[in-house]
């Protein structure tokens, strides 16, 4: 294939392993919960390698039985509970996902998939282990993944314990105003701004763009095309990368979906296409297409698009709604999605050439090369789980591919009045309604990712929506208190 997963420097055998870390004393290690939360710590180079020249190390499965804050669900699930006694579960090591962490002192660091200690069977829940069966099954059809994220975040003028005693109201963004692409505004705090780039680089991230977006201190950072692996690996150490430098220059950065009601949200825009063995890009026209398109394409706005991309495309438009909660997987991701025409945060099933008004923004000939042509998914926000997410849209493509699905609807730009047109079919407009869809017996996400996923991942969701509806927010209290 064309790339791959493997970081730079990544060894390619415990002597390797061995050789690299022969100045270290420990190890940071990390694997990733359900929601997107790096859970790691520091291990000595001897108990390292040990596990590294092994199947693995413990690790408490309580992280698949508790939420982002530590509170254990309310529905005990299989992976763990009380039963089994929250046992551990066995921590595989990529040694592929090799980098140092420039402002650790440049300790080494890897990522760690989970696996069943009796079975060795993936843990159906974990994010990476989700992925690499995504990654699995293009390949069995010749195919190879490739990803590109974009993210948008606010950043504050607080640290984690102001922001706590604040009770999170009353933030000081880094900046005032709104200053979309602003070369003003990056003179201010210019020290975090740069440190953000040079660090990721450092880091093994590679950044395509760094900008201001709309809205007071909020920038947006794209991270480099490469295998969906690697991609994935990217977008969630960047995350970690951002609050960690963040720390260090006073800067709380944040990736919520929709701080303020009245300004933009936070988007996680992901751009997907496939290669073939060959390294060439499945979604592209065949030099005989390339002048005038695709003569048997189903509408203009996909003439530029090949046919195993539009089979694609079917693919991720059929299944959309049964997989919200992959794409869009807390409470406030929704408050984004609610009204966001405004904002440019589509809502609905709809695609379209070019178009940032619709949920998949077709990326091709004319305004791009054929080899840059791609799909832009614009429904996630920046909290979304890019292992989960990225596993759904390609998991949902490759069903369209398999099953060479045709396009039922038109494309946004046929529409007089969108959203009114009764062909539009709305995205669930809540956590709980899209999980509701995404476990029904019949979904799409049951039929590509199987019960065990479905079920865990849901529950974990219901568990979501629980505390959400047992909570009294300041819109109830300034709504009714005086008077109801």
């Amino acid at each position: 294939m064309a790339t791959t997963s493997a970081t730079p420097r990544a060894p390619r055998s415990i002597d390797d392993l061995k050789q690299l870390l022969c100045d270290d004393i420990k190890v940071k290690v990390a694997g990733i919960d359900v929601d997107g939360v790096l859970r790691g710590k520091f291990m000595s180079k001897d108990k390292f390698l040990g596990a590294a020249a092994s199947e693995g190390f413990g690790f408490c499965s309580v992280i698949f039985g508790w939420d982002m804050h530590d509170t254990v669900y309310t529905q005990e699930l299989a992976i763990s509970n009380k039963e089994n006694g929250y046992r551990d579960i066995m921590a595989s090591i990529d040694l592929s996902t090799f980098r140092r962490i420039p402002w650790e002192n440049n300790v080494p660091f890897f990522l760690v998939s989970f696996f069943d200690p009796k079975t060795s069977a993936p843990i159906c829940a974990d994010p990476r282990g989700v992925l690499r069966k995504t990654v699995d099954n293009a390949a069995a059809h010749g195919m190879e993944c490739i990803s590109g994220v974009e993210f948008e975040y606010f950043n504050f003028k607080e640290t984690p314990e102001s922001a706590a005693q604040k009770r999170f109201t009353q933030l000081q963004p880094l900046t005032p105003g709104m200053h979309g692409y602003s070369l003003l505004r990056t003179q201010l705090n210019q020290e975090y701004f740069h440190a953000l780039f040079d660090e990721s680089l450092k880091f093994g991230i590679d950044i395509e763009g760094h900008h201001t977006e709309t809205g007071p201190g909020v920038l947006e950072t794209a991270l480099a095309y490469t295998s969906v692996m690697r991609m994935a690996d990217n977008a969630i150490l960047y995350k970690f990368l951002a609050k960690s430098v963040g720390l260090k220059h006073g800067v709380l950065p944040s990736f919520m979906a929709k701080p303020w009601g009245n300004l933009p949200g936070c988007s996680g825009h992901i751009h997907v296409s496939l290669e073939d063995g060959e390294g060439r890009n499945t979604f592209s026209l065949s030099d005989v297409d390339r002048d005038h398109g695709r003569a048997n394409a189903a509408f203009e706005d996909t003439r530029y698009l090949s046919q195993i991309g539009e089979h694609f495309l079917a693919g991720v438009l059929a299944g959309l709604p049964d997989v919200m909660p992959m794409l869009v997987p807390t409470i406030n991701g929704y408050k984004r999605l609610v009204g966001g025409e405004a904002f440019w945060a589509p809502n609905a099933v709809t695609y379209g050439y070019d178009s940032r008004a619709a949920s998949i923004r077709i990326i091709s000939p004319p305004s791009v090369p054929p080899s840059a042509t791609r799909l832009e998914v614009r429904v996630p926000g920046a909290d979304m789980n890019p292992y989960f997410a990225l596993s759904a849209i390609f998991q949902l493509g490759m069903r369209g591919i398999a099953k060479q699905l045709k396009l039922t609807t038109p494309p946004i730009s046929t529409y007089q009045s969108y959203p009114a047109r009764k062909e539009v079919v709305l995205l669930p407009s809540s956590l709980a309604d899209a999980t509701n869809v995404m476990m029904r017996p019949d979904s799409i996400a049951r039929e590509v990712f199987g019960d065990d996923f479905v079920d865990h991942f849901g529950a974990t969701r219901e568990h979501e929506v629980r505390l959400w509806n047992a909570a009294v927010t300041n819109w109830e209290v300034e709504r009714y208190l005086e008077l109801a």
